[in-house]
């Protein structure tokens, strides 16, 4: 089965989705080995491990194409991305379907917000009209060649006009289209029950660093009828704290023993990266190459 439609079965199915966020493909291995069944691949994730900067934008749909691609690469499992505002006008959308595709996404989100996007979590957020996203939707729609890659519309209006607003450009998104709507800001479990009840289509919640102290119960989440939940800066903040906590201690104890319980032992290491199973397959070639040269020689 293709991860596109084994995205879309997990979100139709019983029970809560959890996703991680991977910010490079070793981090998306990582969580695929731990059983995961999906992830998610933020911009915000990306920008972070890219650029070293927060996320107001400043990568173009290129740099996200070849991220994703590198990300899919690496797993065999269900990648969800962010496509940003689609990087512009209808067209600029077309263009990133095609290439979010060929990258191997299983699904993407794009918001409403205007060009440049930010991090829905950053204040200083506009949202374009309702019209021009629904144009967008249409243009998106079209350019899928793939029918099972899912193609989400965000919404940041909460933030801009308020949850009512936000909740009714999401029920106009899913009219337009969309396999999935998601108001960005409806955070507590009282305001996602009323999205569940008034936008149709899976909801896929979001637990964000990005968001501070919100946090929530994942048993409240699953009992309301929540299809999935996102943590996509998780593994993004997990290693800049044990990168910051190993080279700090390198440079005050000037001794790498002192290092031993930060890092990976180096079995693991080559066993994550697939060290062994490309060896193999090296000796694999080199036989068959010298067992023709035997032969036809």
């Amino acid at each position: 089965m293709n991860t596109r439609r084994r995205f879309r079965e997990l979100l139709a199915a019983p029970g809560l989705t959890l996703m991680p966020g991977a910010y490079d493909a070793l981090s998306a291995r990582i969580i695929e080995t731990q059983g995961f069944e999906a992830m998610i691949a933020g911009g915000y994730a990306a920008i972070g491990s890219m650029l070293a900067q927060p996320d107001t934008g400043q990568c173009n749909m290129r740099d996200y194409a070849d991220h994703y691609a590198r990300i899919c690469a690496a797993v065999d499992i269900p990648v969800y991305v962010d496509g940003d505002t689609g990087f512009g006008g209808v067209n600029n959308a077309r263009q990133m379907v095609r290439a979010f595709e060929a990258a191997g996404v299983a699904g993407f989100f794009v918001s409403d917000q205007t060009f440049p996007n930010r991090c829905g979590y950053l204040p200083g957020k506009q949202v374009i009209p309702a019209a021009e996203m629904v144009a967008k939707i249409k243009a998106m729609l079209d350019a899928r060649r793939d029918g099972d890659l899912v193609i989400c519309a965000r919404t940041d209006a909460a933030a801009v006009e308020g949850l009512d607003a936000a909740i009714a450009r999401a029920a106009l998104y899913m009219a337009a289209g969309a396999d999935m709507a998601k108001p960005m800001g409806a955070d507590t479990v009282e305001e996602i029950k009323r999205v569940i009840r008034e936008v149709p289509g899976p909801h896929m919640a979001t637990i964000s660093q990005a968001a501070g102290g919100k946090h929530r119960d994942l048993g409240e989440l699953e009992a309301a009828g929540v299809a999935a939940v996102t943590f996509p800066s998780v593994a993004l903040f997990a290693a800049a704290q044990a990168v910051r906590d190993a080279v700090a201690s390198l440079k005050s104890e000037r001794l790498l023993a002192g290092l031993g319980a930060k890092l990976m032992p180096l079995p693991d290491y080559y066993e994550l990266v697939g060290l062994n199973v490309q060896l193999a397959r090296e000796e694999g070639y080199d036989r068959a190459a010298e067992a023709l040269v035997r032969r036809v020689g």
